[in-house]
């Protein structure tokens, strides 16, 4: 694997966040380093995925910043963000159900593509090209994670597990800087979760880039990620390596739970 380094890709400092009367998180300091995979785990409601939503744009804190490459992500719209490098899956997939597998990973290289749409009907000359590099990008995302039997199946009609790689694969195909990955093994059976993992593992050292990694199996979370941050109520407890967070007694009573 990658070597650890210290170097900060994003730096998120007191970020807060509301929904009326409720405190959906409470000033969160955290940083993604380049070269590492870090997970966010905590109990249910914790927290988890505001953090996430909160990088990508999707909520807007009312305190704090997000900083990457020098830029404050708190007020930038989704798709600003996501030309910026930042990819990401979801819990709850959210795939065209109507399209096949191929065509959802076209969709993702949209952000990179730069002929306008009444060329885009003209397929010949420089949209022809463009069109040709794009679709070999998506080719190696498809044999990375070994869609070759799924490329031309409706999303809709596939099982979750290979739903959930679809997710996966379209996220990579925008070419991120940084992956983040909302329980990426969720409602999967114990091989679907081992591929996943290798798959997560085979991103990090094939592509270089920090994941960060939402996920609730702690034997997954062990085994493959470099540093851990454990939310609780909206508030971070405890941040550190794999092996110190199984230890820490504060992130035992509030969620590993007792021996």
């Amino acid at each position: 694997m990658l070597h650890n380094t210290n170097e900060t890709v994003i730096d998120i400092t007191n970020l807060s966040l509301k929904f009326g009367g409720l405190q959906a998180l409470n000033d969160i300091d955290l940083k993604v380093r380049a070269g590492e995979i870090l997970a966010i785990i905590g109990p249910n409601g914790a927290g988890k995925t505001c953090v996430l939503n909160c990088i990508n744009g999707f909520y807007h804190p009312y305190r704090g910043e997000i900083i990457y490459q020098g830029r404050d992500l708190t007020h930038l719209k989704p798709h600003k963000i996501a030309t910026l490098g930042i990819a990401r899956t979801f819990q709850n997939i959210e795939l065209y159900s109507g399209l096949s597998a191929l065509d959802n990973l076209m969709a993702a290289r949209h952000v990179h593509m730069k002929r306008g749409a009444l060329l885009g009907c003209m397929f010949f000359g420089p949209t022809r090209r463009e069109e040709i590099t794009h679709r070999e990008q998506i080719e190696e995302i498809i044999d990375l994670l070994e869609m070759e039997a799924i490329r031309k199946k409706v999303v809709g009609s596939l099982p979750y597990g290979q739903r959930k790689k679809v997710d996966l694969a379209r996220a990579l195909c925008m070419d991120p800087a940084v992956l983040v990955l909302d329980e990426p093994m969720a409602g999967m059976n114990v091989e679907e979760k081992e591929d996943m993992a290798r798959f997560i593992l085979d991103i990090y050292e094939i592509k270089k880039i920090p994941i960060v990694l939402v996920e609730h199996d702690m034997d997954v979370v062990m085994d493959i990620t470099h540093r851990v941050a454990v939310l609780d109520f909206g508030t971070k407890i405890a941040e550190g390596l794999p092996q110190e967070i199984k230890k820490d007694e504060t992130v035992v009573r509030a969620y590993l739970g007792e021996e």
